[in-house]
């Protein structure tokens, strides 16, 4: 580095929050998303932002020069966003942690409205709202919940069946809770922070969340966000490895096994459309079956009458849709921003 930053932890007292950053490949948004942190109008936090192995380093590390003096800096080589976070969460000096993703932003209300929220209501983990920015495939205004909303308590039966998801970005948790949770699996690069909500909840952890829009949520075309095939299988390679660590109760595992398979079906499709765009229709006839046996969707069925009559048609009409893919039904709670 051309530069030291300094390293908050040679504060003597030791913060309430510690906002913690990846970066990664986001030097043309961290200047926005910093602004937002040092615009709350709550203040006693400290800020540790880790560059994890990023290729954009020499922009990175330029355009944090000016708030060398109001955050922590490490650089490791890349381990994916949860290696990222828990490198942070080692050195977080805070009784609680918010997350921030290096191309968000929070508005100015964000960690006030948190913090009593989450001390009045004794909650191990608080969320809220936020405003869809960006590539966003949505109408301007929409709004994380809008498309994902959580209904009901927030429990581990609940998370696994998807009626509440978490936005990272919006996180408020209690340090001790996610350590004893054991903090994120650096094994796991995509959907790591359901993996650990689901973790949390299944150990006993209280989760809230605000319906208040209290941060914005950045979409990147070049983002694992964008990969909803690999989203979706790596969403359930966590449901495995969820089923196989953890004793699950009747509805736990009922959600479980009802979200994998959702997410088997989502899988099939995808691919099959995928091979029809790429002009393998034997491919792509094989997957739609598969598909069919799983769920009696008139869209499946019509899909394989086209395979088998028209298939050039077919493929033509895929691609005329392709360019709005993203605005099928998704659930955002499987959602990871970083590309590592």
């Amino acid at each position: 580095m051309k530069y030291q930053l300094r390293n908050n932890s040679t504060d003597k007292k030791p913060p309430l929050i510690s906002v913690i950053v990846p970066a990664f490949n986001v030097s043309q948004y961290i200047s926005e998303t910093l602004d937002s942190i040092f615009s709350q109008d709550f203040s006693d936090f400290e800020v540790i932002l880790v560059n994890d192995g990023s290729p954009d380093t020499n922009e990175l590390e330029q355009t944090l020069a000016p708030y060398q003096e109001q955050i922590t800096y490490l650089k490791q080589p890349n381990k994916g966003v949860s290696g990222a976070r828990n490198t942070a969460l080692r050195i977080a000096r805070g009784e609680y942690v918010a997350l921030l993703d290096g191309d968000d932003v929070w508005l100015s209300n964000k960690l006030s409205e948190q913090v009593g929220f989450i001390q009045s209501g004794g909650y191990d983990l608080v969320y809220a709202d936020a405003l869809l920015i960006g590539e966003s495939p949505w109408p301007a205004g929409t709004t994380f919940m809008d498309k994902s909303p959580s209904d009901g308590e927030v429990t581990s039966e609940s998370l696994l069946a998807l009626r509440c998801c978490v936005l990272a970005s919006t996180v408020l948790a209690r340090k001790q809770a996610i350590i004893d949770a054991g903090m994120f699996d650096e094994q796991v690069r995509i959907a790591e922070d359901f993996d650990l909500w689901t973790r949390m909840a299944l150990k006993g952890k209280r989760f809230g969340y605000q319906r208040l829009v209290l941060a914005k949520y950045r979409f990147r075309s070049e983002s694992i966000s964008a990969d909803r095939i690999s989203l979706q299988e790596g969403g359930l390679r966590i449901l495995n490895g969820l089923k196989a660590r953890h004793d699950l109760n009747r509805s736990e595992r009922e959600a479980l096994e009802s979200t994998a398979a959702m997410l088997r079906l989502s899988v099939c499709l995808e691919r099959g459309k995928l091979m029809i765009l790429k002009g393998d229709f034997n491919s792509a006839r094989q997957l739609l079956s598969k598909a069919r046996k799983q769920s009696k969707s008139w869209k499946v069925t019509l899909a394989l009458v086209g395979l088998r009559t028209a298939p050039r048609t077919l493929q033509r009409f895929y691609r005329s849709r392709q360019a709005l893919a993203l605005r099928s039904k998704t659930n955002l709670n499987l959602t990871a921003k970083s590309p590592k």
